[in-house]
């Protein structure tokens, strides 16, 4: 007998948020370690900022690609599985970072690093929508983000100041040992699927739920924001560390970790996102933070520091609010491909990141701030006329013959 999904307010659905918050913790502190690294791998390996952006895409890229057969995998071994092993395996993986003795090294375990991340954001989208009450989707989806924006927060956050004081390889090693921490306590209290049944579905079969998500009138274009939203944010992020290094401002390594508090910021706005998603539905949510994101980039262009902070902060709000928005969407509107529909917006994510973020570090090399500023606001420019357009897309029809139509709320 099938067991009821996971209500609010219940002992299973504070167990399961507190294992998303843990799993978003230690997935984007491992998978974002280097990024406030950055300016220091340039000035010890002798690095221009694409070059050292590849200590990020190397473990994107990579991720983006393992995620598109990731899901076919859960579908047989189970997600809840598939997520403690991913963590394990990273965290073992990252821990001996610091002691390896070059450029060379350090980006092939970063590519193998990338590759074992890949289960939990393959899986953890399905896996919430799986186990979860229908609506509570949205909320349970935007504290996963915000678990994730917590993460990426405080990984980076820590080893920016441990590399200050210690420098930056013990600094990679204490972020792999506080992520086997993180991963031990996820494996202990994430609930057991109640939902899940295990299925041996063919390659072929696997790929034609590719196929019919395609063939949806709303699915494509959001992967394509996906993609064009996070190669805006990872190119800021990635190259402020260089800007706010340099003259006039001349901050430390550890002042410039200080600015990814700002995450907590993500962290609030997603969870909220998630909130009016759920009343509104995500046709009207979803325009407004790319709008908001456009004003943040203006923001960052001033000389002041308080503005570009705030500049910052508010890319930083935008970003994990629209996300928030696009990725429950996806994950309800993919109904039954929900694995090849979180894979695939989730491709688009990891490559905007990978590609766009190592593409950013031109525009810092050739144009600097101003340079940044143009190529991350033309993807949001773009990614707003793609909001628009799916603003007008209709609801899917009803699943099962003689079920109303779904409210404007629900596709």
């Amino acid at each position: 007998m099938t067991q009821a999904k996971i209500s609010p307010g219940t002992g299973a659905y504070r167990r399961l948020c507190a294992a998303m918050l843990f799993a978003g913790l230690s997935t984007f502190a491992l998978l974002y370690c280097t990024q406030p690294l950055l300016p220091q791998f340039s000035a010890d390996y002798g690095l221009n900022a694409e070059e050292a952006s590849l200590a990020v895409s190397l473990a994107t890229g990579p991720m983006a690609f393992v995620l598109l057969v990731a899901g076919m995998i859960s579908e047989r071994i189970g997600r809840r599985g598939m997520m403690i092993g991913s963590l394990l395996g990273a965290a073992v993986l990252t821990a001996p970072l610091g002691l390896l003795p070059g450029w060379h090294s350090l980006l092939a375990l970063r590519l193998v690093c990338g590759i074992a991340l890949a289960g939990v954001p393959a899986v953890a989208m399905a896996y919430i929508s799986e186990e979860v009450e229908d609506a509570a989707v949205g909320r349970a989806m935007g504290l996963y983000i915000a678990g994730s924006a917590v993460g990426g927060m405080s990984g980076r956050l820590l080893v920016s100041l441990l590399a200050e004081w210690w420098g930056w390889r013990t600094a990679l090693g204490a972020t792999g040992l506080a992520a086997l921490v993180l991963a031990l306590v996820f494996w202990r209290i994430l609930p057991h699927s109640r939902q899940f049944t295990p299925r041996r579905q063919s390659l072929t079969g696997y790929a034609k739920g590719f196929a019919g998500l395609f063939a949806d009138t709303a699915l494509p274009w959001l992967f394509l924001v996906a993609f064009l939203l996070m190669g805006a944010f990872i190119s800021v992020y990635n190259y402020a560390g260089y800007r706010l290094l340099a003259a006039p401002y001349a901050l430390s390594q550890g002042e410039v970790g200080l600015i990814f508090l700002l995450y907590l910021l993500g962290s609030a706005s997603s969870a909220m996102a998630g909130h009016v998603s759920g009343k509104l539905g995500p046709r009207r949510a979803l325009w407004p933070p790319l709008v908001l994101f456009l004003f943040g980039i203006a923001l960052t262009c001033a000389q002041a520091l308080p503005l570009v902070i705030a500049g910052i902060g508010v890319v930083t709000v935008a970003f994990f609010a629209a996300h928030a928005v696009a990725s429950s969407w996806v994950g309800r509107r993919a109904r039954e491909a929900r694995a090849q529909g979180t894979a695939s917006y989730l491709f688009g994510y990891y490559m905007g990141s990978s590609v766009l973020g190592s593409a950013g570090g031109y525009a810092w090399t050739h144009a600097g701030w101003g340079g940044v500023a143009l190529f991350a606001g033309s993807l949001i420019a773009l990614a707003l006329t793609i909001a628009v357009r799916l603003a007008f897309v209709q609801p899917l029809a009803p699943a099962v013959s003689g079920v109303p139509k779904p409210p404007i709320n629900a596709e």
